[in-house]
């Protein structure tokens, strides 16, 4: 009986140090770290997020993300001999090998294939230099305005980096891709070997997909330059989380104590619904005296439990509407804020078109009001 007292007194006692751990964020060891909300983007913590850093493998999320928006997964890519024999991790292809994209991608995410990266690059930019282009398209578009890409695989350059706040963005990016999930989420997969007896067999060098529950994502790297640089990720409940840490010795253990303190603390919260409706505006000259307004797309957001009281909305609208309107105009706003804090604005768009009235609709009303 003394020992079941002792065994329960220290799981307690466990319990309640970890809550303590989790009430606030982990310090960290390395250059630069953040914690986002994938879903809506929310920073929930950083450390010297900001400053621009190589991120040696880290680089190929960005590479599969382009080669997924560009090409199609059952597309034949034949290796150029530029890919083969490129320096650091490899899946050993050779010149003049055929293989599809998808599987390409399997080597390039889970082994780190820099000749893969290179393959990539070279079928879907049509050389390195025109891939990085590409890569820094995307950046832009995504919004990770402090990013330089000179290369599809990380190897060192002076101008390819990133920081740690664009790097939670381009995987968070990458991770609402279900083609790109599947791909990093996975632990084992074979592709051929052209001239060999056996296949390419890979396993993932993410060690957090068989240790953390829910993690399904996403890429290590490392160079002398880069030091261990790490984006790691998890969903639980449809609460996406993605860790990013750069120059970190311990990255898979640090990544792991941002997201136990993300999944603690915070709760994903659905502020609105896509097709909400929001509210009515009066139609001038139209066939109908109003027109329903609608959220265009679906807010959800990470939130403390403290948070959500805080929460407040404003709508941006006109006073009224001049017919003929289309199903699905863009007519106005609503703004989502935490305290004075804008979080998301979200188009407001109609529900229904509205016909602009016809002098026939006019006799008509004279004839109904004069009977």
């Amino acid at each position: 009986m003394k020992n079941v007292k002792i065994i329960l007194v220290t799981f307690l006692l466990l319990m309640y140090t970890n809550s303590i751990v989790f009430a606030t964020p982990p310090v960290t060891s390395g250059n630069s770290s953040v914690l986002m909300d994938g879903g809506s983007g929310r920073l929930l913590y950083e450390e010297n997020s900001r400053e621009k850093l190589p991120m040696a493998s880290t680089t190929k999320i960005m590479t599969a993300i382009v080669a997924l928006e560009h090409g199609r997964l059952d597309e034949k890519i034949i290796v150029a001999p530029e890919a083969s024999g490129v320096e650091g991790s490899s899946i050993w292809l050779s010149p003049e090998e055929t293989h599809t994209l998808e599987d390409l991608l399997y080597g390039l995410m889970l082994r780190s294939g820099n000749d893969a990266a290179t393959a990539i690059a070279i079928h879907i930019g049509g050389s390195v230099e025109g891939f990085a282009r590409l890569m820094n398209q995307t950046a832009r578009k995504i919004g990770a305005v402090d990013t330089n890409f000179m290369n599809p695989h990380g190897l060192h350059e002076d101008n390819h980096y990133t920081t740690a706040y664009d790097l939670a963005l381009i995987s968070s990016y990458g991770m609402r891709n279900p083609d790109f999930e599947a791909i990093v989420s996975t632990k084992h997969h074979t592709i051929p070997w052209e001239g060999h007896e056996w296949d390419r067999a890979m396993r993932n060098k993410n060690k957090i997909l068989w240790s953390y529950e829910g993690a399904n994502g996403v890429k290590t790297g490392y160079t002398k330059k880069a030091g261990r640089c790490f984006v790691g990720s998890s969903k639980r409940d449809e609460f996406q989380l993605v860790a990013v840490v750069l120059n970190c010795g311990p990255m898979f253990e640090e990544s792991l104590a941002l997201m136990d303190y993300g999944f603690a603390n915070y709760k994903s919260v659905t502020l609105i619904d896509e097709g909400q409706a929001i509210q009515t505006l009066p139609v001038n000259n139209g066939r109908k005296k109003e027109v329903q307004l609608i959220a265009k797309k679906d807010y959800t957001v990470a939130l403390k439990p403290e948070e959500a009281e805080k929460i407040r909305r404003k709508v941006l609208l006109p006073s009224e509407l001049e017919a003929p309107i289309e199903k699905g105009q863009w007519v106005g706003s609503l703004q989502i804020y935490l305290e004075d804090k804008l979080m998301e604005e979200i188009p407001l768009v109609t529900q229904h078109a509205v016909t602009k009235r016809s002098i026939w609709d006019f006799f008509r009303r004279v004839v109904k009001f004069g009977r």
